[in-house]
């Protein structure tokens, strides 16, 4: 079997997203312990982005790893997104800059353009990010090249198919989204299997609500194995799958940290039977009571309010199914206000909605529902 970039690259990746915080600001006394402790297991991969924590994390990450540690200890990513605040080409290629500046890095292992699909691909296009960051991997100070992206398998096999030059993906994947279809965690892997990219995967525990799942769910899996954490049932399901570079963990603690390290250090992939017990914890998780919604967005095109339809439903099916309440609200407001859409609260029930949609969704009493849970 041909072999594939980052084979040999150890399945459990540092995400520098959800680091511990001291007050508003990231403690980088205990994310140094928990760099060395990573490096000391014989873990290398470390993620962070231009936006995260406002440029915090890359600049910890330079404070913690890029000062401490010879260069060819650890394998570091960032991401560029030219969506957020870009006014020029010039802008957005500044973020290259000053991401290696921040990071002190001297060159990137992996660089991504960073979460394209829906509205946002097209700043790349347009201020041809593309061939700018071509350019900086000939120079050396990029070795590998590719994207992230959290949208549907149509819009990444158009990335694919145009820009075949990407050597890899970062895609949302966990097992209760395997076969969401808001999600198509399936089909996207699948779909990049097809190009034949390697995958690197994020949100393997959907942003925390998997390592602490519904008692239904957790029945499940502790009777298949009481010693064995929620966590660990889904970062090896997913670090299970062909083709796979490494699985990011946004740990925010040691306590997380040695949990991940104690089945990811000599990692072994999931059993049939082991596929078995994730199969019934996602049959689980698709029984509880959720908007039947499909995201087709027919309802949207005619809605006098500019509601964000199919967001708010992405939002409160999150809240109803997962009971992660937190979580909910800041999808919701990405998925409104964030993507330029307005609340629940704005319908007016006028019912045009309702008169297209195909799953025969009774819309206005769910946006009601929706507002009263998630806007409160």
């Amino acid at each position: 079997m041909e072999r594939y970039l980052g084979e040999s690259i150890p399945k459990l990746g540092f995400g520098l997203m959800r680091l511990p915080m001291d007050g508003g600001k990231i403690d980088a006394a205990r994310t140094q312990e928990m760099v060395d402790r990573f490096l000391e297991e014989g873990f290398c991969y470390f993620d962070t982005a231009y936006g995260y924590n406002d440029g915090e994390s890359e600049a910890v990450a330079k404070k913690v790893l890029a000062d401490r540690y010879p260069r060819d200890r650890f394998l570091l990513a960032t991401k560029l997104p030219a969506w957020a605040g870009a006014k020029s080409r010039e802008e957005a290629e500044q973020m290259f800059y000053t991401s290696l500046e921040r990071t002190g890095a001297g060159y990137f292992d992996f660089y991504l353009l960073h979460n394209l699909g829906q509205e946002r691909t097209h700043f790349f296009d347009e201020y041809d990010i593309w061939n700018f960051l071509k350019e900086r991997k000939k120079e050396g100070l990029i070795r590998h090249l590719g994207f992230s992206m959290h949208d549907k398998a149509d819009a990444l096999d158009k990335i694919l198919t145009e820009h075949p030059e990407m050597e890899f993906v970062q895609l949302q994947i966990n097992y209760a989204d395997w076969d969401d279809p808001n999600i198509e965690s399936r089909k996207c892997y699948e779909t990049a299997r097809k190009h034949g990219k390697p995958v690197i995967i994020m949100e393997p525990v959907k942003g925390g609500t998997l390592a602490d799942p519904p008692k239904e769910v957790k029945e499940i899996l502790t009777e298949a194995d009481g010693n064995a954490s929620p966590s660990s049932w889904a970062i090896r399901f997913a670090a299970s799958l062909d083709g796979v570079i490494t699985v990011l963990s946004g740990m925010s603690d040691m306590a997380q940290m040695e949990d991940n390290i104690s089945y990811m250090k000599e990692f072994v992939p999931l059993s049939e039977e082991e596929q078995q017990v994730i199969k019934r914890a996602r049959d689980m998780y698709a029984s509880f009571p959720k908007v039947p919604c499909t995201a087709c967005a027919y309802c949207m095109k005619g809605c006098p309010k500019h509601i964000g339809i199919h967001g708010i439903f992405q939002a409160y099916n999150l809240y109803t199914m997962y009971h992660n309440l937190s979580g909910a609200r800041k999808q919701y407001q990405w998925n409104t206000e964030g993507r330029g859409y307005a609340k629940a609260s704005a319908c007016i029930r006028c019912g045009k909605c309702e008169q297209v949609c195909p799953q025969h969704i009774h819309i206005r009493d769910e946006l009601a529902h929706a507002a009263e849970a998630l806007e409160g």
